[in-house]
């Protein structure tokens, strides 16, 4: 089955009543994961995005907590892992501040792992690139978010 373009969707979704499309949303959520989640996100978390942005950052804490140290490879992976989990989260929300606001803290904790990151080529190109992409997205937001998000992202090391 070929799916349909968005606009086909939109229109089609125009024409079902209230609880047909409850109905559609609920048969969504028993699909995938990620599909609860963003229903979780639009219904319980959008209107408190402090809010939202906490719970993501308590999540990442918990996940940097459990990194096993022992090697590299283990650290690397890890990290990947908690950034594909911040990234589907920054996807939810589409609000740039949310998403530069998680990116920062990603590169902060990043720098606190011991051992340090500084070792390993891979690591250290994981936080550079995020730190690239911080620089970029700045540049569509508002000049005192710029000069708040930058004072930020100037104090992070290396």
């Amino acid at each position: 089955m070929k799916a349909v373009t968005v606009k086909e969707l939109k229109q089609e979704l125009k024409h079902l009543t209230n609880s047909e499309l409850i109905d559609v949303c609920l048969q969504l959520s028993k699909f995938k994961k990620e599909n609860k989640e963003l229903l979780t996100y639009v219904l319980f978390e959008a209107a408190n995005e402090e809010g939202f942005i906490e719970t993501v950052k308590s999540e990442a804490d918990i996940l940097f907590e459990t990194i096993n140290t022992n090697s590299y490879f283990y650290i690397k992976k890890s990290v990947r892992k908690i950034l594909r989990m911040l990234k589907t989260n920054i996807r939810y929300s589409k609000k740039k501040e949310t998403e530069i606001e998680l990116l920062l803290y990603f590169c902060l904790k990043l720098t606190e792992i011991r051992p340090s990151i500084k070792n390993s080529t891979v690591l250290k190109n994981i936080y550079l690139r995020e730190k690239t992409a911080i620089q970029k997205k700045l540049l569509v937001l508002h000049e005192d978010l710029q000069y708040d998000y930058n004072l930020q992202l100037a104090a992070l090391p290396f």
